[in-house]
């Protein structure tokens, strides 16, 4: 027999062999109740990560976890936006922390949250709020706002303003100086909060009293304003006096002490300079 024949003779024998295995462990019941291929639900993990080329409807679709199986250092991060995919109407849902959750740690995540939400708000504005018609960045004909983002603060196109606005909080909440840490944060720090939260209400007001029909399209789909006032309220980030917009005028009243009530924050004088009308 030639040896090219004993070869194929070979492998053939060995093929049947191994075929014939194979069809029996398949063939068998209790191999495919036990192994079920050797994955099981313990062994398949979410991918909690949107892959390019999502589908809108498949975008952040994921299981929800409890905060304390979030194990990462953007759990708290993770949590809120859990939280307001669940249900963005329930504001005091979406604001109330875990247990245990570091107070600092919580303010500072809301408010880069609440950043990257208003750049839907942004967009939409300029649909309508036109350099030539909105050349100042004002809310009420009594309140027109500075822009700090220059050397020496001057009045800004109001798209020009919330551009700006919402760069130079990008800037300072993503700045390692301040804000090395995702899990704890200094008292320092912290303060900075106040400012960021008064410069940014600004776009709220301007959008409510100049292009009210978008400030509602947006706020139906989001009810990012009622959060973000029921936010400084509860954590006593800006004066009363300025949170202007008379539709949420009574909002986290029933929930805050009267302590809370009566306690305003400090102005910073350096940092909020009064120009005739107008504030930086």
């Amino acid at each position: 027999m030639a040896k090219e024949n004993i070869r194929y003779y070979v492998r053939s024998f060995h093929f049947y062999c191994n075929w014939n295995s194979l069809e029996s462990l398949l063939s068998s019941k209790s191999t495919w109740e036990s192994m079920e291929f050797g994955i099981s639900d313990s062994d398949i993990k979410v991918v909690r990560r949107n892959s390019p080329g999502t589908k809108r409807e498949d975008w952040c679709n994921w299981p929800e976890m409890n905060f304390d199986e979030m194990d990462s250092t953007l759990n708290v991060q993770m949590f809120i936006q859990q939280t307001i995919r669940k249900d963005p109407s329930n504001v005091t849902a979406i604001l109330t922390p875990p247990k245990g959750q570091d107070e600092a740690v919580w303010k500072y995540e809301h408010l880069r949250q609440f950043c990257m939400e208003l750049n839907g708000l942004a967009v939409l504005l300029q649909r309508e709020c036109d350099p030539a018609v909105c050349s100042q960045m004002a809310a009420t004909e009594q309140w027109i706002y500075l822009c700090a983002a220059h050397k020496n603060p001057k009045e800004c196109t109001a798209i020009d303003y919330i551009r700006h606005t919402l760069d130079g909080a990008a800037c300072l909440l993503t700045n390692n100086k301040y804000f090395p840490s995702r899990i704890s944060i200094k008292d320092a720090s912290v303060a900075k909060l106040g400012s960021v939260c008064r410069r940014v209400y600004r776009i709220f007001s301007h959008a409510y009293f100049n292009h009210k029909s978008l400030f509602d399209e947006f706020e139906r789909k989001t009810h990012l304003c009622r959060r973000f006032t029921l936010f400084v309220i509860k954590y006593n980030l800006m004066i009363r006096d300025h949170l202007i917009i008379p539709k949420f005028d009574d909002i986290g009243l029933q929930n805050i002490s009267v302590e809370q009530q009566q306690h305003v924050e400090p102005v910073d004088l350096l940092n909020e300079t009064t120009c005739g009308v107008g504030a930086v």
